[in-house]
């Protein structure tokens, strides 16, 4: 077996914030950069003016709370928690409460291609430590014959949410676009106007323009060439998240398993897509989305799109395809090699 985790975080992160804050060497505002590790991933923080510096830690500590606070590997974090009360309400953090139902929401839009509930098959996987394994179809079937999602309760007014005996979740799916979230809205209230968040496939802007009145432009990466990109998008205040099969995967017997997970088989997902760009206001839903629409197929997410005015999607297919939706248009360059673009 041979376990692969590509260095494209750093060369993706790098070449979306480049590319992002390109164009602004002539603007009035100083650039302050930080970067740190969080949430298994490199992170870029980038904000303009003189209330920069401030930004920059309000934004680091919200994310490091929230790495604590939503991993479930994490004792005296609220996912931690949940997990090891499973069967009755458990104290969670506002925070927690909120993932879970936006996660929760999106599950029910997309019919459950997003689910919070394959915390343990995950783990059976070896996605979370490394140790990579094919499970066998025996114990696939009995972990999702366990799993209870739909029998998860919120009760905000308390502060509380339950699982049902037998299933543990994980917020993976969300929590960096949740995070990127926040910790814009940090940023903001730390006094900077023009800032740029990239937390490990989840961009974050802060402002319609950058600091000399442009757009901010952001990178989708190439799926088959992390250090290159498909095309850049053109974007005011917005979230923009990727989520694709080259992201985190491993190779056994020379077959490829990603890492994004068909909830109804337990399976690697294996459809036409090869990676799913959102942009949408919500870091969030926004991150959410990336995950349930990668599991839908070109097709469905396509169909999703249709049905959400203010969801716009960037799908890069498996023969090449980069297909934009219609309120991507105007602002996308093409930039793939070997690619043909559609735009719906």
């Amino acid at each position: 077996m041979k376990p692969t985790r590509r260095s494209f975080k750093v060369l993706a992160l790098a070449l979306a914030l480049v590319l992002a804050a390109s164009g602004c060497a002539g603007a009035r505002e100083e650039k302050k950069e930080k970067q740190l590790f969080a949430m298994d991933t490199v992170m870029f923080l980038t904000a303009y003016g003189p209330a920069a510096d401030d930004a920059l830690a309000a934004a680091a500590e919200v994310i490091g709370v929230l790495d604590a606070d939503l991993d479930p590997e994490e004792e005296g974090g609220s996912v931690y928690a949940l997990n090891a009360g499973a069967g009755g309400p458990v104290a969670v953090s506002a925070d927690c409460l909120a993932v879970l139902d936006t996660a929760l929401a999106v599950s029910r839009e997309t019919g459950g291609a997003l689910d919070v509930g394959l915390y343990p098959i995950i783990r059976a996987w070896g996605f979370t430590t490394g140790d990579y394994r094919v499970p066998e179809p025996a114990e696939l079937d009995a972990l999702l014959a366990k799993k209870d999602t739909d029998g998860i309760a919120l009760d905000a007014a308390a502060g509380t949410a339950a699982l049902p005996a037998g299933t543990a979740v994980s917020l993976g799916a969300v929590a960096k676009g949740y995070a990127a979230q926040k910790a814009a809205e940090a940023m903001a209230a730390a006094g900077a106007e023009h800032a740029i968040l990239s937390l490990g496939g989840n961009v974050q802007t802060l402002g319609d323009t950058r600091p000399d009145g442009k757009r901010w432009q952001v990178a989708v990466t190439d799926p088959e060439d992390t250090g290159s990109y498909v095309g850049t998008l053109s974007v005011g205040q917005t979230a923009v998240v990727t989520s694709g099969g080259y992201q985190r995967y491993f190779e056994q017997d020379g077959v490829t398993y990603i890492h994004i997970l068909d909830p109804a088989t337990g399976m690697p997902v294996d459809n036409d897509l090869a990676s799913v760009t959102v942009v949408t206001a919500d870091g969030a839903r926004a991150d959410a989305l990336s995950t349930a629409l990668f599991v839908l197929g070109s097709q469905g997410a396509l169909d999703y799109a249709a049905a959400h005015d203010d969801v716009e999607l960037v799908l890069v297919t498996k023969d090449r395809r980069v297909i934009v939706t219609a309120g991507l248009a105007e602002g996308f360059q093409e930039n793939g090699e070997g690619c043909t673009y559609e735009y719906p």
